[in-house]
């Protein structure tokens, strides 16, 4: 689910995993699973939020600095 609301775009994901995601600790030998690392940096809020079964994790997201700017630049 996505949602675009006072210039930012809350994402919603939903997994049957109970368990919270984990930032792994730095390692530049990693390939992937860097995601949630990219997130926390990138978002404004992030929240998990406990379902019957699983989980939902919600992200907010600026679009822009300026929420009156293009965008696309054009």
């Amino acid at each position: 689910m996505a949602e675009v609301r006072d210039g930012s775009v809350d994402v919603a994901v939903w997994d049957s995993n109970p368990d919270p995601p984990t930032i792994l600790p730095p390692d530049p030998a990693r390939v992937g699973q860097h995601g949630l690392e990219i997130i926390m940096a990138a978002a404004l809020t992030f929240q998990i939020h406990r379902e019957p079964v699983g989980k939902r994790i919600t992200a907010s997201i600026m679009l822009a600095d300026d929420k009156d700017a293009d965008v696309a630049g054009r």
